[in-house]
């Protein structure tokens, strides 16, 4: 426990110095001795104990302004304490939706490429049937030029065939033709659409003349 500190009465000491320093001033010998040292203790005590003083005022305001700085620091220290709860709760956040973000871009890239390879393989499969496609057609138009030979070579031989005849010959071409694509056969499409346009000329040369 600390020691309480009183202070001394301002001219108690300085007078009972100066009345010792009296009374050793009348006293001869050993007295007189004794009286100058206890006036030089009481002295020096008187010193000390008022250095004391000022030390203990000078060290009460050291830890005054000690406890209000370390005060200042606590409150300071809360607040960055809140502002750095603050920070992690928004990085928190923050990284939170950066993964979902990234989760999303992930899933979103993934179907790009899902559909990426979907369109690549009809488009290989586009690219096939336009290359099957040209290769018939080029074939059909072979077939086409001999078949318009045949029938202009048939048209210079052939018998007269009543219209009635080429019409029910022409509506069967166009059924069957309807029935190939409903089929999806493209080839047997063409000729059948070849030979109703065949039978369409002949029809229409028939008529004419």
């Amino acid at each position: 426990m600390p020691a309480t500190v009183v202070p001394l009465p301002a001219n108690s000491a300085s007078e009972t110095i100066d009345f010792l320093r009296r009374m050793a001033s009348m006293v001869s010998g050993r007295n007189g001795e004794m009286l100058l040292r206890a006036a030089a203790l009481i002295e020096s005590l008187t010193h000390r104990a008022m250095t004391a003083e000022r030390l203990y005022h000078a060290q009460q305001e050291e830890n005054t302004r000690n406890a209000k700085l370390r005060e200042v620091a606590n409150r300071a220290s809360d607040g960055l304490l809140r502002q750095l709860d603050a920070l992690r709760g928004q990085l928190a956040e923050a990284a939170a939706q950066a993964a979902a973000e990234r989760d999303a871009f992930a899933a979103e890239r993934a179907e790009f490429e899902a559909e990426r390879t979907r369109f690549e393989v009809e488009r290989g499969k586009l690219l096939g049937l336009m290359q099957h496609a040209e290769s018939h057609i080029t074939g059909i138009t072979a077939e086409l030029a001999t078949l318009k030979a045949s029938v202009d070579a048939f048209n210079e031989t052939a018998v007269t065939v009543p219209i009635e005849v080429l019409r029910l010959a022409r509506a069967q071409f166009d059924h069957l033709s309807a029935g190939f694509a409903e089929k999806g056969d493209v080839i047997s499409q063409t000729m059948s659409e070849i030979g109703g346009f065949a039978l369409e000329q002949a029809l229409t040369a028939k008529l004419s003349a």
